[in-house]
């Protein structure tokens, strides 16, 4: 059985539960909300607010639904939208939201070509025995997208569930949305970024070895494992990360490295300034605050070592007035 419990947090211990056949009978029973959740933004959390009081008030846990991949990386991958979050990410988000189980559903052809109808009695009604459901009034499902929230409230008169909206969640004037994130983001703006999400824009990955090629000119970086077809930014940015216990300033390039020889994969390179230790296999979480400057080409590797020493030099004077506490402390 494919259950794993390994996303607690400090609030909260969550299930993952993968795919309906791992379903149990102590899973029966619960208030159920159903999306992407990627990045877990204000909006969501608007969801997930809503949801832990409702399941309180009933006394049951909390369920999130979500899909992997995601339905646009199914139909069509190589014109999907940027990831915010991968699922460990977005899982470990969930939990520290205080949800209580999280069923992950293969999004496949069989999943694909279920009718509204029997997406809901599979998951809904004979999976989880939903008795409360949260869903944004502009929800879709089923095959060709035939579900919505009317269909919803049909059903769940029928079947013993009640259905809310959730609350629209705007920002200066604007709805939040995983969307209106992804385009803030490519922006560069970072401040409206932390607005919509209710934290700063990070990235977690595990170090890898890459090409040393930061080490020959003389700024050594620790590559992050993205596992993504592409990013939601890219340039240079003032970056900070956790070592240790402590927040560590540091200087990143996401992107896809123009003046190197590419490998048509998305890279995050980050140099921390003042860390000398070894950080290869270990996960890091990289939080971006501001940017720098957008990627280019170069026309040499000594141009590139110029540009480079200019963004370290720059991300330090960045630093110096940093309110948290670094090694060098």
């Amino acid at each position: 059985m494919r259950i794993i419990g390994d996303f607690s947090s400090k609030k909260c211990g969550m299930q993952l539960v993968r795919g309906l056949h791992n379903l149990r009978p102590r899973h029966r029973g619960c208030v159920a909300t159903i999306g992407n959740f990627d990045g877990v933004h204000r909006g969501h959390q608007a969801i997930l607010e809503r949801l832990r009081e409702r399941a309180s008030e009933l006394g049951l846990p909390s369920c999130v639904v979500i899909f992997e991949p995601q339905p646009r990386e199914y139909f069509a991958p190589d014109r999907a939208p940027a990831r915010l979050t991968r699922l460990r990410e977005k899982l470990q988000l969930l939990s520290e939201q205080g949800v209580d189980l999280v069923l992950c559903l293969a999004f496949n052809r069989r999943l694909r070509e279920l009718s509204a109808a029997e997406f809901v009695h599979a998951t809904l009604v004979d999976g989880l025995g939903v008795r409360h459901l949260e869903v944004g009034d502009d929800f879709r499902f089923g095959c060709d997208r035939a579900g919505d929230f009317n269909f919803l409230l049909k059903a769940g008169a029928a079947e013993g569930f009640t259905v809310e909206a959730a609350t629209t969640i705007e920002v200066e004037g604007e709805r939040v949305s995983s969307t209106r994130l992804r385009q803030v983001l490519a922006d560069g703006d970072l401040d409206l970024a932390q607005k919509l999400l209710g934290r700063p824009f990070s990235i977690t990955g595990r170090v890898m070895h890459g090409q040393a090629l930061g080490r020959q000119l003389g700024a050594p970086t620790a590559n992050i494992q993205l596992k993504r077809k592409n990013t939601p930014l890219s340039g240079v940015f003032m970056v900070s990360t956790e070592v240790d216990g402590l927040t560590e300033p540091a200087v990143a390039n996401i992107g896809m490295r123009p003046s190197v020889k590419s490998d048509g994969q998305p890279h995050l390179e980050v140099h921390l300034l003042n860390y000398q230790g070894d950080l290869y296999g270990r996960p890091l979480r990289v939080t971006f605050h501001r940017k720098l400057r957008d990627e280019q080409r170069f026309a040499s590797l000594e141009a590139l070592k110029t540009a480079i020493e200019a963004d370290i030099a720059a991300a330090r004077e960045y630093w110096r007035a940093s309110p948290f506490t670094t090694s060098q402390d």
